[in-house]
């Protein structure tokens, strides 16, 4: 197996006004996630989350505790939650607990000393474990989410090509958790705009993994200020950073699948900032 990470570091709002195509890349977007018997993960300053993807083929993979974490176990101090986002069953061993995941369903990991593994059913159909990860100041059980869990927001509708389906999973309705919150968006056939009226949270940041785009397809993900806005070209199978000062949104040439991820001092899904479209800029 291999273990690849790089730190991601925070921008100022007014500095990244004058960033250009490849600086907005290298900075927000996360273009490798997958990789064939590999662990990606993306060490970002924005509330320390770790934004990372698994994808045990032929072998088990262990999550290991990278240098920046400073500790024995990845979940020394960090709780964590995982999506098998792959054609296949997934199983992911926490300790002395096992669980197995099938297709978009996430896995709670509360902090505490013990080891990760991820390995999948088949090696012919591996799962893909997408994963954030955050500080935590206190010890939550691990447990198994599904969409029969989840708390479901049936929002927009087809004439403003944005009819979907808000799967809030890893959340304060669902189970405990210190900072974390994490869910599923899937957007209906003939829907491509998400999060539109756009918002922002300054008490928290978000990450973006969109999925179920087909290859010869594209998502336009919209970040920035609300008058000062950019747009990142994303491929299935892509995350991007959100900053708390940041917009989050995008539109796509075809209906799609998205992970959302939030870390930060407020745990109300409903602490957003709105602005009118007529304010985007």
């Amino acid at each position: 197996m291999k273990t690849n990470y790089e730190i991601r570091y925070a921008a100022h709002p007014e500095d990244a006004k004058s960033y250009d195509t490849k600086r907005i890349r290298r900075d927000f977007l996360i273009e490798k996630v997958f990789a064939a018997d590999e662990v990606n993960m993306v060490y970002s300053m924005y509330d320390r989350m770790i934004v990372g993807g698994a994808m045990p083929v032929s072998e088990s993979l262990k999550l290991e505790a990278i240098d920046p974490i400073k500790s024995e176990y990845f979940t020394s101090h960090r709780e964590m939650g995982i999506y098998n986002v792959g054609a296949g069953t997934g199983i992911v061993k926490v300790g002395d607990e096992t669980f197995e995941l099938d297709f978009k369903e996430a896995l709670y990991v509360g902090r505490g000393d013990r080891e990760v593994v991820f390995s999948s059913k088949d090696a012919s159909k591996p799962a893909k474990f997408y994963f954030n990860s955050v500080t935590a100041h206190k010890e939550y059980p691990c447990k198994k989410v599904t969409k029969k869990d989840a708390v479901v927001a049936h929002m927009g509708a087809l004439e403003t090509s944005n009819e979907r389906n808000i799967n809030k999973m890893i959340v304060t309705q669902v189970l405990p958790t210190c900072q974390i919150q994490m869910g599923m968006t899937e957007l209906a056939p003939g829907s491509v705009w998400n999060t539109m009226p756009a918002h922002v949270h300054s008490r928290r940041m978000e990450a973006y993994f969109y999925f179920e785009v087909p290859e010869d397809q594209a998502v336009c993900h919209f970040m920035g200020q609300i008058d000062e806005t950019r747009h990142i070209w994303m491929k299935g199978d892509q995350a991007v950073l959100s900053p708390e000062w940041s917009i989050h949104s995008a539109a796509a040439t075809h209906n799609y699948t998205f992970i959302w991820g939030m870390g930060g001092e407020n745990l109300d899904y409903g602490d957003q900032d709105f602005s009118e479209i007529t304010d985007l800029k």
